[in-house]
């Protein structure tokens, strides 16, 4: 059976843990090659080995996903390797942690946009003439729940995740009859590197059991489930999907979920 990647050139941030690594290992299970991003290289390397190994082809980066600097090399990188790109999946992003509103700093807020908001600019800007000469390509957002309304993060990073709603929907318009698609994934509460400190905690204090307790499945999500949806955006499958955001978050954003603390 045809692999639904096969062949396809992708770039995945965020690609050291959590959604970024296992999209990356689905995508080249799917016949892609991938470049796997990450801040971290020996994070990004072991994704590109374990790809290797599985008999995919990858390569891996230390990048910075928020620097335009950064963003323009690992965009050339995946050109001059392979001859251009067909996916990017700008899935690299920060919580920035839950201080009050009123203790947030302009430099907090300033690096929370510069990694979660002008980092997907940045990828989308670099790739898409690329994309044009070959006449298109998908790309991929990771967006959030905290993104579509209040209650799932704090200020700073619910306003960077509706600001990548937004570009996935103007860039959707700014590319029409380009063949390029761009649409976003809001994940609900998953289980990652950044989701960590919430999961400690609430082992710590015996309520890990009420994690994802308000959501119609009564549980969290897994970064798996997370791919599965990058993947159906990234692949042809998603041919007619178009500057839309995504809810995978066990239904949570199907009502209005409130819980006192």
């Amino acid at each position: 059976m045809t692999r639904s990647l096969e062949g396809r050139r992708a770039i995945v941030t965020g690609a050291g843990n959590g959604i970024g690594r296992a999209s990356a290992l689905l995508f080249a299970r799917e016949g892609a090659k991938v470049l796997c991003l990450d801040r971290t290289a020996e994070a990004a390397e072991d994704v590109a080995q374990l790809i290797v190994a599985e008999g995919g082809t990858a390569l891996a980066m230390a990048a910075d996903a928020g620097d335009e600097a950064a963003v323009q090399g690992f965009t050339q990188r995946c050109v001059a390797e392979w001859g251009g790109v067909d996916i990017v999946f700008a899935n690299a992003g920060i919580s920035g942690g839950r201080p009050p509103i009123v203790e947030q700093t302009v430099e907090y807020w300033n690096e929370i946009l510069r990694v979660n908001l002008v980092g997907p600019f940045l990828a989308i800007r670099e790739a898409a003439p690329h994309m044009i000469r070959q006449g298109g390509g998908s790309i991929v957002l990771t967006a959030s729940v905290a993104g579509l309304r209040a209650g799932a993060g704090h200020s700073a990073y619910a306003a960077s995740k509706a600001g990548v709603i937004s570009l996935a929907q103007t860039a959707a318009n700014d590319f029409a009859g380009t063949g390029i698609r761009v649409n976003a994934i809001c994940p609900g509460r998953t289980q990652t590197a950044m989701t960590k400190f919430i999961f400690d905690k609430a082992r710590a204090n015996g309520t890990e059991d009420k994690l994802g307790h308000l959501t119609p499945l009564r549980r969290v999500g897994m970064p798996e489930e997370i791919a599965e949806m990058a993947l159906f955006l990234a692949s042809d499958r998603s041919s007619f999907v178009n500057g839309q955001a995504y809810a995978v978050d066990g239904g949570l954003t199907s009502t209005h979920p409130f819980a006192m603390a």
